[in-house]
């Protein structure tokens, strides 16, 4: 009919309807596409794993057959590999969150964006440089470091891995607690509570599933370094140690190692570490998931 309004875009609108659903559909496929590259190589890596998950791969050391094929598991390298991320962890985690609480809550502004620029910088450096200033601070150095020793060991390898976490441990809480609602300060300063004690009451509670968001990815990133661990914490022992104080084996290096041996058997195994390895950080970041996601909606309440 003449008189009746027509609802069917037309012209300029037609055109921006038409960009909006190209755009969209960019969108989709770009999402399925980073999705199909994680399947394959999840999947990839499981099928050429499969030959050598089992109980023996985590219970049982390395060893070789009456043929010289490389048997047994990769139990010393789990061990070493939990050992190093958790001297790595307690040395990162506090000094970390301190940072960041310092630079959030009581630091000068000018100060507290100098520090900030200097943690991007330490976050961007390679890790192999890492690797190289702890093997010259701790392991060759004329005095050895207190606690460390003049040797490689657990210690300085999870002292390496901890200039890792620590820069992304401590912007990545900043980022939380800059989250937190400033009336919820306020309210605290009303009732005539100090800050130090609104902090640790009020704001880092409210902050906590973002700050253990943090930390987790941290954790997942340090459990998969192998690069500063060629320097100062290098071992492919076949019985499991607990001593700190010594060398130690891990994923990463027995990956590393193994791919290199000629034996079908140790490349199944590397294969099967390399499996194991992806399934932490795929737990690990499900985990940070779950946190971020709980602190988004707390923080959200409180806002």
């Amino acid at each position: 009919m003449n008189g009746e309004l027509s609802l069917r875009a037309t012209g300029s609108a037609r055109r921006r309807l038409l960009r909006n659903r190209t755009a969209e559909i960019s969108m989709v496929l770009a999402a399925l596409v980073a999705l199909a590259v994680l399947a394959i190589l999840v999947g990839s890596v499981l099928v050429r794993a499969l030959p050598a998950l089992n109980l023996d791969l985590i219970t049982k050391g390395p060893a070789t057959d009456a043929f010289g094929r490389v048997t047994g598991g990769i139990a010393p390298a789990i061990v070493g590999s939990l050992m190093l991320v958790a001297i790595a962890a307690a040395i990162a985690i506090p000094i970390g969150v301190l940072t960041a609480v310092w630079v959030s809550e009581f630091a000068p502004k000018r100060l507290a964006d100098q520090v900030k620029l200097y943690l991007d910088v330490l976050n961007g450096f390679p890790s192999i440089v890492i690797g190289i200033f702890v093997f010259g601070l701790a392991v060759k150095a004329k005095v050895p470091v207190v606690g460390i020793g003049h040797h490689q060991s657990a210690w300085a390898g999870g002292f390496a891995l901890s200039i890792i976490m620590l820069p992304f441990i401590a912007r990545t809480t900043m980022e939380v607690l800059a989250l937190v609602p400033n009336h919820l300060r306020e309210a605290s300063y009303a009732l005539g509570v100090s800050k130090w004690r609104t902090v640790l009451s009020i704001v880092l509670p409210t902050a906590l599933g973002g700050i253990v968001t943090g930390t987790t990815l941290a954790v997942a990133r340090a459990a998969g370094e192998t690069a500063p661990l060629l320097f100062v914490c290098t071992y492919a022992s076949a019985t499991v140690t607990w001593d700190p104080s010594q060398p130690v084996s891990s994923i990463p290096f027995t990956i590393f190692s193994y791919s290199e041996n000629a034996d079908q058997h140790a490349h199944e195994q590397a294969w099967a570490a390399a499996f194991l390895l992806i399934a932490f950080v795929l737990v690990s970041s499900l985990t940070s998931r779950y946190f971020l996601d709980r602190s988004r909606r707390k923080l959200g309440q409180v806002g």
